[in-house]
């Protein structure tokens, strides 16, 4: 499921299943046809639209498309966005970040960054496991590691510190 906000005005949850688009839990009979990387050709009830993606921003999810004379922004969120926004972990994008916990409940696995490293921001901190799957925990900012709180093999409870920045 993805989430999508048009223009700051307008919320739309989208998903798919088999070939069928699922927009706000109604199913759209739409003809979507890929010109290029950037163009689509779309009919919807008898009508005819062309739509290009006029820009793209990956890391902050966000994008801009032109269907005829009008321009559309929008904003998108994930099950994973709504995750971390439920584990407070969404704010992370802050200048300066002092630490690092736990997400969830876990056993640590390992520790994949030394006491002293300067790590760039998505570099791999360590692996977390928590309900039977391993979750590579990754710098927040570009950080540098003043003190690791845990080892492998340590369990950890949500929200408790596991390593101090710098």
């Amino acid at each position: 499921m993805l989430k999508i906000k048009v223009n700051d005005k307008f919320s739309f949850e989208v998903s798919s299943e088999k070939d069928v688009r699922i927009i706000n839990n109604q199913a759209i009979d739409a003809d979507i046809v890929r010109i290029n990387d950037r163009t689509f050709h779309v009919i919807h009830k008898g009508k005819s639209y062309n739509a290009e993606l006029i820009n793209l921003n990956k890391d902050e999810k966000s994008c801009a498309v032109k269907v005829g004379t009008n321009i559309y922004s929008m904003q998108m969120t994930d099950q994973f966005d709504e995750l971390l926004h439920q584990l407070g972990m969404d704010n992370l994008k802050a200048t300066k970040v002092s630490e690092v916990k736990a997400p969830m409940p876990g056993l640590v696995i390992r520790i994949l960054a030394a006491e002293g490293e300067e790590v760039e921001k998505g570099g791999n901190l360590f692996v977390l496991e928590a309900m039977k799957m391993e979750n590579i925990i990754k710098a927040p900012a570009d950080v540098k590691i003043k003190s690791i709180k845990v080892k492998s093999g340590d369990k950890v409870e949500k929200n408790q510190v596991v390593m101090i920045f710098a």
